[in-house]
């Protein structure tokens, strides 16, 4: 009996153990089968448009809309272009005119260079203004009028700022001044006429105390309308100048500088009306930026579900790597599932979306932000020409120099900012030093430019000429400085700069010759060998998921 019992206990243990066998064989069956799926999974997460379209009939969307994109965005772009180099000319050549109208004896000089020297010349200058304005219809060529509000003629205005009170003598060595500024202004209106100084001065008895005075400034504003525009099928807009000329007597050095600037306004005209057009032009201009807000609207739409698509997607392989193999998936391998171009792009569609509504509004005359529009246009074009290095990246010839970009990216940017160091204390020192005797160190800004241009070997003989003006230690410091400044990021920087990128591009090429996995994510997709014509694809996306969660596949 107890031998049955021993025989039966037996066969149940083997019968247990063959089970068990069974349900282990079975189970590592099924987790194979997973893992492959999933591999397969991320193999056609990171193929091409073209590669898809054979795995899974998937037509490239998003392909056949940049394409569009690149066309459609360039046409608006080059359409505003025109617009907007008309306005800027415009504006350009009519703050010519009133330098020439309205400063006595201008000749095209350059910015911050006009001047007087004698009271004789201050007034005479001031009663030449003044008389140009008050005669400017008989005067000017271009359609310039006066501003009117309520029904009379806004009035010139001119404003004089001075010390409250000073007594100064350079002789006796002795001054004594009271800081504070104060200011008086006096209003002349059109169509006023005086023969001479003397009988302006006499008008409006103004009176100038050179040894007090700090500026002298003149504002007055003029109306016009921007009629070219009507030869290219576009309405033309009207426009305000408020028109200052400063006198400035700050430095108190003798030298009084005289300078025209102008605030532009733009609107549309009141009454109008063009023999021979039509609005259809202005329709279909309509209708064009539409399209183009649409069609980045879509692009915007598929690039951010792909975006995010990614990211999910990133989680699943960060828990499945976790799950199945114990490790934790590094960062630089969590980031290949986000898409940089596809940000680019959509950057890039927001961008021109926000361009296009600017521009629509300027076209219907509500804004005329034409700069804004203008920097927002052009930024996205770019950043839609830059995102064609994507397209070009599927060929593998022009694929490694994006990979070199990439690779080469972060030591580039840890390079730059070691560099960055060195070259501002440059820029400061040179500054300071050269700042008072050298006009490409006047101010901090330009001297960043000029130190660039050196780099790039630009202007090196003139900005070296310049410094013999100044003192013999000035000169010799400033030949220290040019000599060692140009010897350390010619010789030594731009050759290390370019020596970090050549050493990427070797090691990138070295693999690709190799075809060495660099990370773990490559590595795992190389085990999957189905070619994108295997048919192997055409599965359920649902069954790989279940990856993620090992236990609800196994039990």
């Amino acid at each position: 009996m107890e031998d049955c019992e021993q025989l039966l206990t037996t066969r149940s243990e083997e019968s247990r153990l063959n089970g068990h066998c069974r349900w282990s064989a079975h189970t590592q069956g099924l987790q194979a089968k997973v893992v492959e799926d999933f591999r397969r999974r991320l193999k056609y997460f990171f193929m091409n448009p073209c590669e898809k379209y054979k795995a899974r009939g998937r037509k490239p969307w998003k392909l056949m809309l940049q394409i569009l994109k690149i066309a459609i965005i360039t046409v608006q772009l080059v359409s505003f272009g025109l617009s907007n180099e008309m306005m800027v000319t415009f504006k350009d050549e009519n703050l010519m005119t009133f330098r020439h109208l309205f400063l006595k004896g201008y000749k095209d000089h350059r910015v911050g260079s006009y001047a007087l020297y004698t009271k004789d010349d201050v007034y005479d200058h001031i009663f030449y203004i003044i008389n140009t304005y008050t005669n400017l219809q008989n005067l000017t060529v271009g359609n310039l009028a006066y501003e009117m509000v309520d029904g009379e003629y806004t009035a010139l205005s001119m404003c004089q700022e001075f010390y409250r009170n000073s007594s100064i003598d350079p002789g006796n060595e002795t001054f004594d001044i009271d800081p504070h500024i104060e200011k008086e202004c006096i209003s002349i209106y059109p169509m006023q006429s005086f023969d001479n100084s003397s009988a302006l001065l006499t008008h409006i008895s103004f009176i100038l105390d050179f040894k007090r005075l700090l500026s002298v400034s003149v504002n007055l504003t003029l109306k016009t309308i921007n009629l070219q525009t009507v030869r290219h099928h576009e309405l033309p807009d009207c426009y305000d100048f408020h028109i200052v000329i400063t006198f400035d007597n700050r430095a108190h050095s003798g030298k009084i500088k005289v300078d025209v600037e102008n605030d532009v306004r733009i609107y549309e005209c009141r009454d109008w009306n063009v023999k021979g057009t039509s609005d259809k032009d202005d329709y279909l201009l309509l209708f064009f930026d539409s399209v183009v807000i649409l069609a980045c609207f879509a692009s915007l739409i598929l690039c951010t579900r792909s975006v995010v698509n990614g990211v999910q997607l990133q989680f699943e392989f960060n828990t499945f790597f976790h799950a199945y193999y114990n490790k934790i998936v590094s960062w630089s391998d969590r980031m290949e599932f986000v898409n940089g171009w596809y940000i680019l792009i959509i950057v890039s569609d927001t961008l021109t979306i926000a361009g296009s509504a600017l521009k629509i509004g300027i076209q219907t005359k509500y804004l005329t932000n034409y700069d804004v529009c203008s920097i927002l246009l052009g930024t996205a074009t770019m950043l839609v020409w830059v995102g064609v290095i994507r397209y070009l990246g599927f060929f593998k010839k022009y694929n490694i120099l994006i990979l070199t970009l990439r690779a080469a990216f972060p030591n580039v940017i840890r390079f730059c900012c070691c560099a960055a160091m060195i070259y501002l204390g440059y820029c400061f020192c040179g500054w300071i030093v050269l700042g008072p005797h050298h006009d490409k160190f006047r101010t901090l800004d330009k001297v960043t430019e000029c130190l660039f241009s050196l780099i790039n070997g630009d202007d090196m003989y003139a900005t070296f000429l310049k410094m013999r003006d100044g003192s013999y230690m000035v000169w010799l410091f400033s030949r220290l400085y040019l000599y060692s400044f140009i010897s350390l990021f010619i010789y030594m920087v731009l050759s290390l700069f370019i020596a970090l990128i050549t050493d990427t591009y070797e090691t990138i090429k070295h693999h690709q010759q190799e075809k060495v996995p660099v990370s773990q994510l490559q590595a795992f997709i190389a085990e999957c060998r189905d070619q994108p014509e295997s048919g192997r694809y055409q599965t359920d996306e649902d069954s790989a998921s279940c990856c993620v969660s090992p236990c609800c596949c196994f039990g």
